[in-house]
């Protein structure tokens, strides 16, 4: 144990994961490991990503600020300078950083974010980290949407061992076997993750550390399924988040208070004794300087060839969502999420006519410009509120919310990306690898545009085009 009595930090995310554990009651998960680790520490109820998708989302947690402030909202882009991340402010006050496994933050990093980026479970397990305070982290991926197509080429699926007959299909994607199948596949991956945080946390008992290690385990957004990934529904951002630590957390402790992934980085250096950047959006959660959060703020821009922008707002009753672009359908082609089976079965119904009106929705040729869905009733979010009266107050207050929170970050979703190109905020990654991926989806499952759209311009020349003008 470091002399200075200063924490540890063992970081685990689970990739495209979602809500999908035991400790958080879902029957259908393998999940022992992760179960056992809520139950010695805190499980985290009311937890979210600030982004539907992996590299907007891990650009907050570690940054400490906005994606949308700082120009790393769009999936994919690359800033051209980089932000300091918490790691490094962490170094600055003595930490070690180990960071082996992966980035993606939207930016190459600034030199000297991290110590080394070898594997250090064998390390940890002999008792051989750093004799200082250290952070640890790893990234868990074989739970990661692509994991869950049938083949894979180099990648060999662990055990069948969930029935798709025995698991849950939501209420918003149709009842049928090749969606059961995907499901049950991510359940096996799931375990296959959890048996990876089982062989971590042996590492870190048998290292004599575990006192004093504050263990983190969340995922960045949720699974790669049609209206989860990419998307700002509670299945796309509402995360799990387990915390451990014996000298700062009682055993079997549940917390309903809301959390965004923001705030992630402050709460970590809080804890770790370390000044917070005034620069940082998050609150600390956490620790003598906690704080109290009402609402998680979230969005998606675009999606590598697939522009749209979406905002959401989410208490621990309601959840509302904006959507900036309604005359464009959710599901728009794109490239990646056509390999899902799930997506395949989709449009294949959808042209049979043999959808029902809650699995059909997300197929609409438009969306609402609103959304509001009251959580406990209905978590599926299939009840759009936001037009009946009886919730309009409700609905102007989550409004207000979500203003009040762009324009106090400047949210740069606004800016046509070709200008951020052009202020130097971000590299031009449109022309020569994303325009590339354009494609029309076959005649009979055209829905929206007739190709995919990559700008903002394009997608208002096609509305003024669609309304005559």
């Amino acid at each position: 144990m470091n002399e200075a009595q200063q924490p540890n930090f063992l970081v685990i995310i689970g990739e495209d994961t979602g809500r999908l554990l035991g400790a958080y009651g879902d029957l259908c998960a393998t999940t022992p490991n992760l179960d056992h680790l809520a139950s010695q520490g805190c499980r985290y109820d009311q937890a979210f990503s600030t982004a539907p998708v992996c590299a907007p989302s891990r650009s907050a947690l570690v940054s400490g600020q906005y994606q949308m402030k700082i120009g790393s909202h769009h999936m994919r882009s690359t800033l051209v300078e980089a932000p300091r991340i918490f790691t490094q402010e962490l170094r600055d006050a003595g930490y070690y950083v180990s960071w082996p496994t992966k980035l993606d933050f939207n930016f190459e990093p600034q030199h000297g974010w991290r110590d080394d980026d070898e594997l250090w479970m064998e390390r940890l397990r002999a008792g051989d980290m750093p004799d200082q305070p250290w952070l640890a982290f790893v990234n868990i991926a074989v739970t990661h949407e692509s994991s869950m197509w049938p083949t894979k080429k180099g990648f060999e699926h662990p055990p069948a061992t969930h029935d798709p007959d025995e698991v849950t299909v939501p209420a918003y994607l149709p009842d049928h076997r090749r969606v059961r199948e995907d499901i049950a596949r991510h359940y096996d991956n799931i375990a296959e993750l959890d048996r990876e945080v089982g062989h971590i946390l042996e590492a870190l008992e048998a290292s004599g550390e575990a006192t004093n290690t504050v263990v983190i385990f969340l995922a960045d957004h949720g699974r790669g399924l049609p209206r989860e990934k990419r998307w700002c529904y509670p299945a796309g951002i509402h995360m799990p988040l387990l915390m451990h630590w014996p000298a700062g957390i009682d055993a079997g402790t549940v917390s309903k208070q809301v959390v965004s992934w923001i705030d992630i980085a402050p709460t970590i250096l809080s804890l770790a004794g370390v000044g917070i950047p005034d620069s940082y959006d998050g609150t600390v959660f956490l620790g003598e300087a906690a704080q109290e959060r009402e609402i998680a703020f979230a969005g998606r821009d675009r999606m590598d060839e697939c522009f749209d922008r979406v905002r959401s707002a989410t208490t621990v009753q309601y959840h509302y969502i904006r959507n900036d672009f309604p005359q464009l359908p959710w599901a728009q082609r794109l490239s990646y999420m056509e390999k899902m089976p799930t997506m395949q079965v989709l449009r294949q119904l959808r042209s049979a006519g043999a959808l029902n009106e809650r699995s059909g929705a997300f197929m609409g040729e438009t969306k609402p410009p609103e959304e509001l869905y009251e959580r406990a009733c209905d978590p599926d979010c299939v009840n759009n509120l936001a037009d009946g009266s009886e919730h309009e107050g409700v609905r102007k207050r989550m409004a207000a919310h979500l203003d009040d929170w762009t324009a106090s970050i400047e949210d740069l979703g606004g800016v046509p990306e070709r200008e951020l190109v052009e202020r130097g905020t971000v590299t031009n990654r449109m022309e020569e690898e994303y325009r590339q991926r354009l494609g029309a989806l076959p005649a009979e499952h055209a829905i929206g545009p007739p190709t995919t759209l990559l700008e903002e311009c394009e997608v208002q020349a096609w509305v003024k085009e669609q309304k005559g003008g």
